[in-house]
């Protein structure tokens, strides 16, 4: 189950045991997601890209792209130019896009739990439990940081897998064993076959 559509079902008969600042942040989130995907008038195949438009602003709101891109190069980030840090940020978000925000509009039945949520000075953590129609349980974790006065997303885990993590060991692998410039490659290679 893709990171955006557990993002946009957390509203979907939700059911929060715990209610507090981070969860509500959470959930501003998704009723605006909510508020795009289920207005008639924008389920019509001819306001597609101005529904995903629409998605992608709402998701930005909530998500810090260059914290996200920062961790996922992790060493790799500090040698880059800002121009390759920009790019990188742009081609990550696009890919981010591309992979999960089509599968925003796949809701199927699932039933979302806010579980729980911790604060550890400017980090915190939602926990989410996930029923699906098949009565599977999934644990999905949305890891926070505080900037300024509001909170945003820079990592989600799916049933322990890390989002960054994952992102992270692809990335690290083809730039040790080829170059940065051989990634950014691919990033484009992979936004533009999904247009």
């Amino acid at each position: 189950m893709s990171a955006c559509l557990v993002f946009l079902l957390s509203s979907f008969f939700s059911s929060p045991v715990w209610a507090g600042e981070l969860i509500d942040k959470v959930k501003e989130t998704t009723d605006k997601i909510i508020a795009i995907v289920s207005n008639p008038e924008m389920k019509k195949a001819e306001k597609a890209a101005e529904r995903k438009r629409l998605i992608r602003e709402a998701i930005d709101e909530r998500f810090d792209w260059d914290e996200m891109a920062k961790r996922t190069l992790a060493r790799h980030w500090a040698g880059r130019s800002d121009a390759e840090k920009k790019e990188f940020v742009a081609l990550f978000g696009k890919l981010l896009e591309r992979t999960y925000l089509d599968k925003v509009e796949g809701y199927s039945g699932e039933k979302v739990n806010y579980e729980d949520e911790t604060i550890d000075g400017q980090y915190g953590t939602v926990k989410v439990g996930i029923i699906t129609t098949q009565d599977k349980s999934i644990s999905v974790f949305y890891r926070l940081k505080k900037i300024g006065s509001d909170w945003f997303v820079y990592d989600i885990s799916i049933e322990g897998v890390s989002l960054i993590n994952n992102y992270r060991n692809q990335f690290n692998s083809i730039i040790t064993k080829s170059s940065f410039q051989n990634l950014m490659e691919r990033l484009k290679s992979n936004v533009e076959e999904g247009k």
